[in-house]
C-alpha cells in the first residue's frame, strides 16, 4: 500500500495521471438533455428530470433514486418504460452528476430525507412509489421508515443498508489516503476497471458512451470531493427495527451475479420488512437497470399496476 501511494504520488507530480474537472458548461451541454430542469431545494441546485412536471391528472409517480457514483441516466430505460402510465421524476442525488457538491456540506441520509419531502411538495406531489438503486436504495428505505405518509409503494434494487466488510454501524468508514488522490488523478482506463465488477458481462455493458459518461459526470466540479464526503459521514443504523416499520409494499429486485451487494443480503430484507417480495434476475450484476433492463421492467411494471 505504501508503494502504490509513492508511485501514485510521483505520478501525479510528474503530471501523468491529473485529471482536473471539467467545466460545468461543457457538462451541461453534453449532459442536460431534453426534459432536464435545475431547481433549488433546501439551498441546492438539483438537476431533475420530471416526464409531466405540473401535471394534476393523478397519475401515479416513481420517484428513482440512483446509486453510489451514478446519475439520473442510469434509469433512463425504466423512465421511458414507464413514461406512458407514470410520471417519472429522476434526480441527481447531492454530490453526483450535475447536481454537484450540496453547499451545506452535509450528505447524510438525515438531510437526504429532508431534501426528498422538499422536493415532493415543491412537484405538488403527496404520495409516490419511491424506487431506489444500491445507495439510493438505502435512502429509499430510509425515507419510507421516516415519511410513511409520503410513500405509496417502494420498490429497492440491490439495496444498501446492512453492515459488511468495511462499513460498521455507528462507525464512518476509514477514507485511506489512496481513494483521497481520487480528486487529482481519475484516469478513464481506472474508472473502467472499477466499474467492471459491477455487471456480470462488462464487456457487453460497457460501452465507450456509458463510461465516458460515468467519467465525465465524475469530473464535474465539486463531485469528487463530495463522494469523499458522503463516505466519510456515512453512519449506518442497524436496518432491522427500522425495517419493520415499513408498511408500503415492497419489491426486491436482485441479480443473482452481483458482486457489490450479494443476492444473500436479500433474505436480510425479506425477513425484516413486513410486506416485501423478490425479484431475481438471472446472470445480472449490481446495476440491473443498465444491463438488463427490460428483465425486471415486466415484473417492476406489474407491481406498480396492483
Amino acid at each position: 500500500m505504501a508503494l502504490a501511494l509513492v508511485l501514485l504520488l510521483a505520478l501525479l507530480g510528474g503530471g501523468w495521471l491529473y485529471t482536473p474537472d471539467k467545466p460545468r458548461a461543457e457538462l451541461e451541454a453534453l449532459y442536460a438533455g431534453p426534459g432536464s430542469e435545475f431547481t433549488e431545494v433546501m439551498g441546492l441546485r438539483l438537476h431533475l428530470r420530471d416526464s409531466a412536471p405540473g401535471d394534476t391528472s393523478g397519475r401515479p409517480v416513481v420517484l428513482m433514486l440512483h446509486g453510489f457514483g451514478g446519475s439520473l441516466h442510469s434509469f433512463e430505460p425504466w423512465a421511458d418504460g414507464l413514461a406512458a402510465t407514470h410520471r417519472v421524476i429522476r434526480i441527481d442525488l447531492p454530490g453526483a452528476g450535475l447536481t454537484g457538491a450540496d453547499p451545506s456540506g452535509d450528505y447524510s441520509d438525515e438531510r437526504g430525507i429532508e431534501l426528498l419531502a422538499a422536493l415532493l411538495t415543491q412537484r405538488g406531489v403527496a404520495r409516490a412509489t419511491v424506487l431506489g438503486h444500491s445507495m439510493g436504495g438505502r435512502l429509499a428505505w430510509r425515507f419510507a421508515e421516516a415519511q410513511p405518509a409520503r410513500v405509496h409503494k417502494l420498490v429497492l434494487v440491490a439495496p444498501d443498508g446492512f453492515a459488511s466488510p468495511g462499513f460498521e454501524y455507528g462507525k464512518a468508514p476509514n477514507v485511506g489516503l489512496l481513494a483521497r488522490a481520487m480528486t487529482f488523478a481519475l484516469p478513464r482506463a481506472v474508472l473502467r476497471m472499477s466499474l467492471a465488477p459491477a455487471y456480470a458481462q462488462p464487456d457487453v455493458v460497457m460501452t465507450d458512451a456509458l463510461v465516458q459518461r460515468y467519467h465525465d459526470l465524475m469530473r464535474a466540479p465539486g463531485v469528487r470531493p463530495a463522494i469523499l464526503a458522503r463516505l466519510a459521514q456515512l453512519n449506518l443504523l442497524p436496518p432491522e427495527p427500522l425495517l419493520r416499520r415499513i408498511a408500503a409494499p415492497t419489491l426486491l429486485v436482485w441479480g443473482d451475479q452481483d458482486q457489490m451487494i450479494p443476492i444473500a443480503n436479500a433474505q436480510d430484507y425479506l425477513k425484516s420488512l413486513p410486506n416485501a417480495r423478490l425479484v431475481v434476475l438471472p446472470g445480472v450484476g449490481h446495476v440491473p437497470h443498465e444491463e438488463a433492463p427490460a428483465a425486471a421492467l415486466a415484473a417492476l411494471q406489474a407491481f406498480l399496476a396492483e
